[in-house]
């Protein structure tokens, strides 16, 4: 169940996002109370302690606070990707489909994609399509970025044997692993695989507290004490320099403490939800609850009509998420009206 001092909206059910929660009242405490400096100057402590906790965590020797998910993936695919070479993922990464083309556009890395089964991690089809290093004819490929959870494969788990099927081959090639884990906490609680374990097998991996963990923005960016030193210039030269943010690291202290510990709430309430729309709980193995071969723009805004918030992803498809801000009977009530419009 969520912390007792939990924000909930007191009539709509926000199922679009796990983005979409608010600061608690003990998260709000803590911000208000934290000790602060001037990080720019590597001076704020509550700042310092959280990317120690983080890179000690998934097993790096360094982290780096940045504001977004999106700095946190740019920021480490261009720490193993020089201007000129690609990055290779499947084609609905996060990191080429949501992130504007910042690879490109700002570093000058090429991405090239593979389509794959709603993300599912294929780790041969990803080797298979390398590019060798040293061939004036083709760009070579640097690095391998992947997704988990996977965002549009709808809260997917990345096997554990694909991960390390993919590590073990890049040690030998000189290509790179990024890992965008953006909901790598949803990952670890759902399979059991300890955090460290994710983090020993990629090189650079940016984590997310502002969607399952519930803090109002922020993610942390882990890898080698030698690429964090120069992941430090790069946020200040995308204008990420901070001052004293101490009060934004506390919220993520905060999270790791009070939420983490909660979030297999959240795939219950998905489970809960599958089951009470008629979808198989088996298909949800996180957070992220999927209808297919519906009218999607009518049914979203019947469904606001009544309170309930939901994502169109495509013309027939409709996603819903379960997060912080939404208790048992939210899950229920949601449940209840979108089963009425259904059946309408």
């Amino acid at each position: 169940m969520a912390d007792a001092d939990s924000f909930t909206h007191p009539t709509v059910v926000d199922l679009r996002s796990d983005t979409v929660t608010r600061p608690t009242d003990g998260m709000r405490k803590a911000m208000a109370e934290a000790e602060v400096g001037d990080d720019v100057y590597g001076e704020d402590p509550t700042v310092s302690a959280l990317e120690e906790r983080v890179a000690a965590m998934f097993g790096h020797e360094a982290a780096l606070f940045v504001p977004s998910g999106t700095m946190g993936n740019q920021i480490g695919m261009r720490l193993v990707c020089e201007p000129g070479q690609e990055v290779l993922c499947d084609a609905d990464a996060h990191v080429v489909t949501y992130e504007m083309g910042a690879a490109a556009a700002i570093f000058g890395i090429s991405t090239r994609t593979v389509v794959s089964d709603r993300g599912l991690l294929d780790a041969e089809a990803l080797i298979a399509q390398v590019r060798p290093k040293g061939d004036w004819h083709l760009t070579s490929t640097a690095a391998i970025a992947v997704e988990n959870t996977h965002n549009r494969g709808f809260g997917r788990v990345q096997p554990l044997g694909e991960l390390r099927r993919l590590w073990e081959w890049s040690r030998g090639t000189g290509v790179a692993v990024h890992l965008d884990g953006a909901r790598i906490w949803n990952a670890h609680v759902a399979s059991g695989v300890p955090l460290s374990t994710y983090g020993s097998l990629a090189d650079t991996a940016s984590v997310c507290f502002s969607k399952g963990l519930g803090t109002p923005v922020g993610s942390v960016l882990v890898a080698s004490a030698e690429r964090i030193a120069t992941a430090r210039l790069w946020r200040k030269r995308l204008g990420g320099g901070m001052r004293q943010v101490g009060v934004l690291a506390a919220a993520c202290q905060y999270a790791l403490d009070a939420h983490l510990p909660r979030l297999g709430e959240d795939h219950e309430h998905a489970r809960l939800l599958a089951e009470l729309l008629g979808v198989d709980p088996a298909t949800v193995e996180t957070n992220m609850v999927v209808l297919d071969d519906v009218a999607a723009p009518l049914l979203a805004e019947a469904a606001r009509a009544e309170g309930v918030l939901v994502s169109q992803v495509s013309p027939r498809r409709v996603r819903l998420v379960t997060h912080l801000d939404v208790e048992r009977a939210g899950i229920q009530r949601a449940a209840e009206v979108l089963n009425r419009l259904l059946d309408r």
